[in-house]
């Protein structure tokens, strides 16, 4: 399976400084989105923090060499999954000893979105809400869900979700990198096709526009990713750009 990629990463229109990451290594084809959050720029050393974490635990993992699993094996995935599940718990402990560097670090944390393809199986794995979606015949999912404090009313039906967008409390999320020392990751595999693609994005990109809006822009560019990921971030600039906005577009061919 041919892959092709488009990242593009935008403080927006209202924040001073980017704390968002992403990392590509395409020979590992690993895609990595991180949101930090954490005041005097420490959002921006979590997310810096996480993604370089990830592809260096992933990077230990690619080739024969025998490597110590610091959490164990899951049996339940794939040795891929097990990689990547593995690289952001092992991302999730250096946020936590970053934390402990500066004063000022006190307190950061970061969310994370990241796939690893091997052929056409890709990897998922997330915390927080930055999220993954799959495009599909014209089609958009949400794959992942969110981690935050919206999400939570949305599925006891307190809020709908496009009450969610503009709450107060849109920002809240209950899991992160640097939060506690034993964190949970959401794992996913799924199977690609031809045509597929894959968004990664933090949520300055979710809160500014619809699934249906995302949908649309990708398709007026025809599914061309290197169009399609920076309209993406003039959609959500358009619309008010209230936070920083990083779009990780995937495509998958044959």
């Amino acid at each position: 399976m041919k892959i092709t990629y488009k990242a593009v990463s935008d403080v927006g229109r209202k924040r001073k400084g980017n704390e968002d990451s992403l990392f590509v290594n395409p020979e590992q084809h690993l895609f990595v989105v991180a949101d930090g959050m954490g005041g005097h720029a420490a959002g921006e050393i979590a997310s810096k923090v996480a993604v370089e974490s990830i592809n260096e635990f992933v990077c230990l993992t690619g080739g024969d060499e025998e490597i110590t699993w610091p959490f164990g094996l899951d049996e339940h995935i794939s040795y891929d999954g097990n990689r990547l599940k593995t690289a952001i718990r092992y991302a999730n402990r250096k946020v936590l000893e970053a934390t402990k560097e500066k004063s000022e670090y006190e307190g950061m944390a970061t969310t994370v979105a990241a796939v690893l393809v091997d052929g056409d199986t890709a990897n998922l794995g997330h915390v927080g809400d930055s999220r993954v979606y799959l495009m599909r015949d014209g089609e958009i999912t949400q794959l992942t869900s969110d981690h935050s404090w919206v999400n939570e009313q949305i599925q006891s039906g307190v809020i709908s979700p496009d009450q969610a967008r503009t709450h107060p409390l849109r920002n809240v999320v209950t899991r992160a990198l640097g939060g506690k020392p034993d964190l949970q990751v959401d794992m996913q595999q799924h199977k690609a096709k031809a045509g597929d693609m894959l968004l990664l994005c933090s949520d300055g990109l979710t809160t500014m526009i619809t699934d249906e809006d995302i949908a649309r822009v990708v398709r007026e560019a025809g599914g061309d990713v290197e169009k399609a990921a920076p309209a993406l971030v003039a959609s959500a600039n358009a619309k008010g750009g209230e936070d920083n906005i990083t779009v990780l577009l995937i495509r998958f061919d044959e």
